[in-house]
């Protein structure tokens, strides 16, 4: 299909496909565990276009898996806060979402993620940093769902 017959003009389809393609490099730190991958994944899709655009115009922003090893603890790296910012943002999650109830996974993924886009901080009126959080997720349509086992 020519660009002139086209439904959407080339440059939605090209920030599209930008977005898409850095969609699946924020996934891919969850590759070893396919179901946590896809939940990443869906999330990340679900996003508003604000919220995406912050995380992906923001150098910094990461998504990491976990590395605990008992005995040994954990370590992980992650992007020093570039000039003019005060902090990094990582989301780090743990491998074990891949065998946690859907429910209760995307919920998580969704939480930390607020955390990532208020910085760590409050929302509007909300200036607990945990409920804030869980209310953005809740405004993204993950409801804060309870652990049924873990």
């Amino acid at each position: 299909m020519s660009d002139e017959t086209s439904d959407f003009p080339p440059k939605t389809r090209a920030s599209s496909s930008a977005k898409s393609q850095r969609i699946e490099e924020y996934a891919s730190a969850f590759s070893e565990f396919p179901v946590l991958e896809t939940r990443v994944l869906s999330v990340l899709r679900s996003l508003p276009a604000e919220v995406f655009a912050d995380f992906a115009a923001d150098s910094t922003f990461a998504m990491r898996l976990e590395d605990y090893q008992p005995g040994k603890g954990s370590k992980m790296f992650m992007p020093l806060p570039s000039s003019g910012c005060e902090v990094s943002r990582c989301v780090v999650l743990r491998k074990k979402l891949d065998r946690a109830p859907e429910d209760f996974a995307l919920y998580i993924i969704a939480h930390e993620l607020a955390h990532a886009f208020l910085r760590n901080g409050g929302w509007g009126e909300i200036t607990d940093k945990e409920e804030a959080a869980d209310a953005l997720a809740l405004s993204w349509g993950y409801p804060k769902a309870k652990l049924r086992w873990f």
